[in-house]
């Protein structure tokens, strides 16, 4: 059973341009050795069988244990593995990042290291994007996790994510997904934000669909996900939706700020002007919390309003500075033309007729 959000309205056309694999497998990796050779195998194993030229792609983030050595021996066996060494151990979304930078395939698959995801789906994820779609994320329908402490927290945090985003998938967190390499170009991710990158993709009008996978758990290595990580889940979705709502508006949600904090403050300016006039009461001994209260949320509106204002300038320095776009273009269709095709094409000039007598 597959879930689409949106009907493609077409296959875009190949890059005939493009001189990398058709496909290119990217995975993070952390402390890995245990898994990793069992993971080249079935990855290749897999995409020899696809029939398209392909790059696996190997992350090292910053592993301490073999997982470099046994990936330095992978690239010398097989000229098709790519491995990127970090420096240090960076996280799961700058290591994803690392990956889509150096992947050079057409499309693109990532997925994790441990072995829970597996590589014999890929097919199904290059099936599906074929359609027309320019990403396609797994759902795990079934999950092996302990259901109070992993896969409890993450339904509620699913549930939040899709309705902060818009993009109503069932599974935000897995990181086995397929892209359009167009769709990775103005892709930046950074914090822990790869669990987002289908909301962020729909900034440049994405097609997104959704394919069930099997979890296959852990059977060995050691887990490197918690409880905690469900509660910077909800901080890195604030990011997000005021990213995706006013990322080039900022003074519309600061200025919906500043209207509440000046209209609070207005009401409680006339509760206590009419309580001067008809009571006749003396304001701050009366009521001088109330009275602070009102300054307060004055000063925080107009403090608001200036925030607002700066990030509008902000906003016009980063797209004018960098001469970036506020549009992302799909496809351009235009002919070539000379002046002789342009004369011919409407008849000369006596052929042309304005109108009138």
């Amino acid at each position: 059973m597959n879930h689409s959000f949106s009907k493609p309205g077409g296959v875009p056309s190949s890059d005939t341009d493009h001189n990398g694999p058709r496909v290119s497998v990217v995975i993070p990796l952390h402390n890995e050795a245990e898994t990793l050779r069992e993971l080249y195998g079935s990855v290749r194993r897999t995409m020899e069988r696809t029939g398209s030229s392909w790059e696996l792609v190997l992350v090292n983030d910053g592993s301490a244990d073999d997982t470099p050595r046994i990936l330095d021996r992978l690239h010398a066996e097989d000229p098709r593995v790519v491995v990127v060494h970090l420096r240090r151990n960076y996280g799961q979304t700058p290591a994803l990042m690392a990956g889509f930078d150096h992947a050079q395939g057409e499309l693109v698959v990532a997925m994790d290291g441990d072995l829970q995801h597996d590589p014999a789906e890929i097919p199904k994820f290059l099936e599906k994007i074929q359609e027309g779609y320019d990403l396609v994320s797994g759902w795990r329908v079934s999950r092996s996790d302990a259901f109070l402490t992993r896969t409890l927290p993450s339904r509620i945090a699913n549930w939040l994510m899709a309705k902060a985003s818009g993009v109503p998938l069932h599974d935000f967190g897995t990181t086995y997904k397929a892209y359009r390499r167009e769709i990775l170009e103005d892709l930046h991710l950074y914090g822990e934000l790869h669990r987002f990158v289908p909301a962020l993709t729909t900034l440049n009008g994405a097609r997104i669909a959704e394919i069930p996978i099997r979890d296959m758990g852990r059977n060995r290595g050691k887990s490197h996900y918690g409880l905690s990580r469900t509660f910077r889940v909800l901080f890195d979705l604030m990011t997000v939706r005021f990213i995706l709502r006013y990322m080039t508006r900022p003074l519309h949600f600061f200025g919906k700020l500043f209207l509440g904090c000046m209209g609070l403050s207005g009401a409680i300016g006339l509760f206590l002007a009419y309580r001067k006039l008809i009571g006749g009461i003396h304001i701050f001994q009366e009521h001088g919390p109330l009275s602070l209260l009102a300054a307060a949320l004055m000063l925080a509106a107009v403090q608001f309003l200036a925030i607002g204002l700066i990030g509008e300038v902000l906003v016009r320095i980063y797209y004018e500075s960098q001469d970036k776009k506020i549009y992302a273009v799909k496809r351009l269709q235009r002919r070539t033309w000379n002046e002789g095709d342009l004369e011919g094409s409407m008849g000369g000039q006596d052929g042309i007729h304005w109108g009138g007598a």
